[in-house]
């Protein structure tokens, strides 16, 4: 088995872990280190001696291509330059992090892709109401946690989990999930990371027509500026904070008024993709707000007995994986865990 080093560069944090031939894990996060290279240097100090036979890396888009990861060679690398369009507020990152380990190791880098999980969404699911001529399409995002989370629903949920199960990913980026059989269906998300629910720095869909004033006022920098930094909790919290933490633990009416949009915003994904599939049969969440705020669970899951879901408050406070209450579908919390996806991907290119 080779050891394998992850490197999962997020909008708002860096998280790598070491997976060692003989079996054992080391996790590091920085979130204090907001730019990459320092963020790198510290991590090559942190691994101390170990050393990886192959490295992977996340990447938030893949572009159109249909592998879950692929070995980053020269024509890989252009490639992939070339889509950082489509997810400015990732890729970039993703593309250093694939530099600084080519720097530093003599190794295999693999790409893995968030995209990727989503290529089973049906025509209904992929389509914009646009000219097909465009070439523009919803991909969806979070794919490698999506993943992650579909391997773990059938020891927690038995039969259950092969249904219609909503899996919510909530962080600075945030997005919903509707998978059938443990294949995504459906997603919030749309054709870049900017669409779908209100985010930390993103304002997610927006009227059209907002967006056609907005481009009257800025030039394109200025609008990409303001569409991924200064939009969503930021902006309804009137600049106070992106960070859902921070807007927890404030008083202030702008805190509060950020944090019960976003909880109806979620609502909202829910019930919708509730009535794409007809009725749901159970409910996760995952990523930083949805695994570590209590509060933003019962906030999203109150008004929510009309499909079938009510927690547990006991659970839920305490964050229990089965946070249901007794005769309630099935509500989970489960850690997002990007890196185990991205290590059972690089074992793939081992052989």
């Amino acid at each position: 088995m080779p050891s394998i080093l992850t490197i999962n560069s997020g909008s708002s944090s860096i998280k790598a872990s070491f997976f060692g031939a003989d079996g054992s894990r080391h996790n590091f996060r920085y979130d204090h280190l907001r730019a990459h290279a320092p963020a790198f240097d510290q991590l090559m100090l942190d691994l101390e001696e170990r050393q990886p036979d192959i490295i992977g890396h996340r990447f938030v888009h893949g572009g159109e291509i249909i592998d879950a990861a692929r070995l980053v060679d020269d024509s890989e690398l252009s490639r992939l330059e070339n889509i950082t369009h489509l997810a400015p507020l990732h890729l970039p990152g993703n593309l250093m992090g694939l530099a600084l380990c080519r720097q530093r190791f003599d190794v295999p880098q693999i790409a893995c892709f968030d995209t990727a999980f989503h290529t089973t969404m049906p025509e209904l699911a992929k389509r914009l109401p646009i000219p097909q001529e465009l070439g523009l399409r919803r991909f969806g995002f979070h794919g490698l946690n999506y993943a992650y989370v579909a391997t773990q629903l059938t020891a927690l949920l038995g039969e259950v989990a092969h249904g219609k199960v909503v899996v919510a990913h909530l962080g600075s980026g945030a997005s919903l999930c509707l998978m059938d059989n443990l294949k995504s269906v459906d997603t919030t998300m749309g054709h870049t990371p900017a669409g779908g629910i209100t985010m930390g720095t993103r304002s997610g869909d927006l009227d059209p027509g907002v967006m056609l004033e907005l481009a009257k006022r800025f030039d394109a920098t200025q609008l990409s500026n303001l569409v991924f930094h200064k939009m969503g909790l930021l902006a309804l919290s009137n600049g106070e904070s992106s960070e859902m933490s921070d807007l927890l633990a404030s008083s202030s009416e702008p805190a509060k008024f950020a944090v019960s949009y976003f909880c109806r915003q979620v609502r909202a994904a829910i019930g919708s993709l509730a009535a794409k599939a007809g009725g749901i049969d159970a409910l996760v969440f995952t990523g930083g707000i949805g695994e570590h705020s209590a509060t933003v669970r019962e906030q999203i899951c109150a008004p929510l007995n009309f499909l079938g879901f009510a927690l547990d408050q006991n659970a839920n406070a305490t964050g229990s994986v089965k946070i249901e209450r007794k005769g309630s579908k099935a509500v989970l919390t489960i850690p997002a865990d990007e890196e185990a996806m991205i290590h059972q991907l690089c074992n793939t290119f081992s052989n």
